[in-house]
């Protein structure tokens, strides 16, 4: 396991992604004052996204019914528990976007690369013990899935 985003396990088998990018803003409010530099305050935390970019070969490994799982995840409009594989938890996340393009086509049109990026954003404020009242939740939306 890569990292599971609810009850969805990124892995060799599922949807492996290539690279994770994160960043996160802090937020600093700027005041105009006559005759020297603005002033600054300290206004909180901002946004934390990560980005995790990929490539599914279908006939070796993964296989295209994970991003539509995503995408239904992402239709629920739910925010999922997301976890790292080494058992680290990163908070509560939103699917803002997955785009994929498709290549290298078999006669029926089946795909035999598919590049995809999946965008997360963080919406949890940092309370990570809110995270095991939602898995019940999580896990009702995903049989109803499937």
């Amino acid at each position: 396991m890569m990292m599971a985003i609810g009850m969805f396990i990124f892995s060799l088998e599922t949807l492996a992604y290539q690279e994770l990018q994160r960043q996160t803003d802090w937020r600093h409010g700027t005041t105009s004052r006559i005759g020297t530099n603005l002033a600054r305050q300290f206004l909180g935390r901002g946004e934390d996204a990560i980005t995790l970019p990929g490539v599914l070969l279908p006939g070796l490994k993964g296989t295209p019914l994970s991003l539509d799982t995503l995408r239904y995840m992402a239709d629920s409009g739910k925010a999922w528990p997301l976890v790292e594989g080494t058992g680290r938890v990163l908070g509560l996340w939103v699917i803002e976007s997955i785009s994929e393009t498709r290549t290298l086509f078999f006669r029926d049109g089946a795909a035999r690369r598919i590049e995809f990026s999946i965008a997360l954003k963080r919406i949890d404020d940092g309370r990570v013990d809110l995270i095991g009242s939602l898995l019940g939740a999580a896990g009702d939306v995903l049989r109803r899935a499937l």
